[in-house]
């Protein structure tokens, strides 16, 4: 007796198709991205054209005197010492007596000038922010130093004043430039994407 089989067929169920609502859902997403995104890129980089006018000052009002940290006819070019002031009063921490030898020395004032127009002139043109963020960092950390805020008490014996015993404004600084150049907030308002095609830039990315 012979059997014949009918040929099966694939039984598929299909679902209803998700696929419009979540290409739209994720449309929605990204253009929702892109507007935080552009955002976050002008936040950004108008944090660094402040910190860097905020160095670029102190420079400047080091060097000729705008009579105000520094006053008129003090100024760098007229013989005084952006160093001497600062360093000669540190009166807490560890290395009190260290910065008392550097106060007013003259490669002390070369590198703290440089560094100030260095990192300034960085930030605002949005140019070299990994060195910017390494030199930034070493000048916070050695004028954290010099203030010691973890002190309650000066080396007389008077209060130290000090708000706070770790995070002062030299810590925010630090984390600012650290931020700055991980997010590479040059590229907005900057010459962050013309100095990244450079060729001796893209062959040394740490210059980025």
């Amino acid at each position: 007796m012979a059997v014949h089989e009918t040929p099966h067929r694939n039984v598929r169920f299909h679902l209803p198709s998700m696929r419009r609502s979540e290409t739209a859902s994720r449309r929605a997403d990204e253009t929702n991205t892109v507007v935080l995104t552009a955002t976050a890129t002008h936040v950004l980089a108008g944090l660094r054209v402040l910190t860097g006018f905020v160095f670029l000052w102190a420079f400047l009002d080091k060097t000729f005197g705008f009579g105000y940290a520094t006053a008129s006819g003090k100024g760098w070019i007229d013989g005084g010492s952006p160093t001497k002031g600062f360093l000669s009063s540190v009166a807490a921490g560890p290395m009190e007596s260290t910065f008392h030898d550097w106060a007013g020395a003259g490669w002390a004032d070369w590198l703290f000038m440089l560094g100030l127009l260095g990192i300034g002139a960085a930030l605002i043109a949005g140019v070299g922010l990994r060195l910017a963020a390494v030199a930034g960092t070493a000048m916070m950390a050695l004028m954290w130093m010099a203030e010691w805020p973890p002190a309650k008490h000066l080396s007389d014996g008077s209060l130290s004043m000090s708000t706070n015993p770790f995070a002062d404004y030299h810590l925010i600084y630090a984390v600012v430039l650290i931020a700055l150049a991980a997010a590479g907030a040059g590229a907005t308002w900057g010459l962050g994407k013309v100095w990244a095609r450079l060729p001796f830039v893209s062959r040394h990315r740490w210059l980025l």
